[in-house]
């Protein structure tokens, strides 16, 4: 059986993904085309025509005693962000209800630290009864590693519907990129909050130095893992950044990466995630075909393209947007439905830190 074949197998879920195959994949040992079309099928069968629009929100920026060398907020950073402590419950009630009326399939709710305390995690479960009674929508949370069992639980019982811990990159890579936890701190937080029945979204981040084969390891440890959502993110060189042998990423690499985490993970949420507009360029509808959710609004510390940019983006590219209308702001149910729409191709692909403004726009 040949490789197209292999491939094909894994994608309709007929037998599990083997890293050597993916590997290979990536290499270019079949045409990108093909492979478009290979990760193309599950995408279809699990999730028709619709993209997710997901939209973060940084709660809490800087103070951060981790190392990732990727991060702005690092606390080896040699450039300073707008730092600022935990917002207050009414600012974070504000920007959900924007996230809302703008037609947010998920809101996530994103806070820098190692980890949560006992304290902290018993605020943020008051804060995510307070979002969820009001504006019907699902809500992420990614607050770091969590060692305590209970603390998973406690954030199981307010209703949190998923939380965010990415990989990031393979096992044998991760010391290159940290030092301050190890990957089995991220692992036993992946299992800690699956264990107390909360979904579990982790990905990776592309573009760090590491090889096709380091970036097969995730895919795969990810489906052994059986994680549902899956945020496949392209390093952006921030200012400051301490990744020593970022690698260049080509459009078709970074197509290439989203098929065989496609295939590797059939019917899992695929977001194509930091980075698109800046690493995948022109090819971002070609990503659609494999990719089933975004971000809107940008990422932690660096802008994207804006909602208006984005939702053109999708209905140009012959995409429907996941959203219930009912309830949101007249413009942006016009945008969703496709009734405003600007020439083809509008995006922002630019690198561009957000300033404290757009971190803070209900700041009182």
């Amino acid at each position: 059986m040949d490789l197209r074949e292999r491939l094909k197998r894994v994608a309709n879920g007929e037998s599990m993904p083997v890293e050597a195959d993916l590997a290979l994949a990536l290499r270019g040992e079949i045409p990108l085309s093909e492979l478009l079309g290979i990760a193309e099928e599950p995408r279809r069968k699990y999730f028709g025509n619709k993209i997710q629009v997901h939209i973060l929100d940084n709660v809490r920026n800087g103070y951060c005693a981790e190392d990732c060398g990727y991060c702005a907020q690092r606390k080896t950073a040699t450039e300073e962000i707008p730092a600022y402590s935990l917002k207050k419950e009414q600012e974070i009630l504000k920007e959900a209800e924007v996230a809302f009326r703008s037609g947010a399939y998920r809101f996530c709710i994103v806070t820098s630290g190692t980890g949560p305390s006992e304290k902290q995690t018993v605020q943020y479960a008051d804060l995510i009864r307070k979002i969820k009674e009001k504006y019907p929508m699902r809500l992420c949370l990614s607050a770091g590693i969590i060692k305590d069992p209970h603390f998973a639980q406690i954030l199981a019982e307010a209703g949190l519907d998923r939380y965010n811990h990415n990989l990031n990159t393979s096992e044998s890579h991760t010391a290159e990129i940290v030092t301050t936890h190890t990957f089995q701190d991220r692992i036993q937080t992946i299992e800690n909050v699956r264990d107390a029945g909360i979904s579990v979204c982790s990905g990776l981040i592309a573009g760090m130095g590491e090889s096709p084969e380091d970036l097969a390891q995730v895919a795969v440890r990810l489906r052994s893992l059986n994680v549902p959502s899956i945020p496949v993110n392209f390093f952006l060189p921030v200012p400051g950044h301490n990744v020593a042998h970022a690698s260049t990423l080509s459009p078709d690499y970074c197509l290439r990466i989203l098929c065989v985490y496609r295939i590797a993970n059939p019917s899992a949420e695929i977001r194509i995630a930091a980075g698109r507009e800046i690493h995948l360029k022109d090819k971002q509808q070609e990503a659609f075909r494999v990719g089933n959710s975004l971000f809107v609004s940008g990422y932690l510390n660096v802008k994207g393209s804006d909602a208006r940019e984005t939702y053109n983006l999708i209905h140009n590219a012959g995409f429907e947007i996941d959203a219930d209308t009912s309830e949101l702001d007249p413009e942006f149910r016009s945008l969703i439905m496709g009734e405003q729409n600007s020439p083809a191709g509008a995006q922002s692909g630019d690198l561009r830190m957000k300033t404290r403004e757009d971190l803070r726009s209900f700041a009182e």
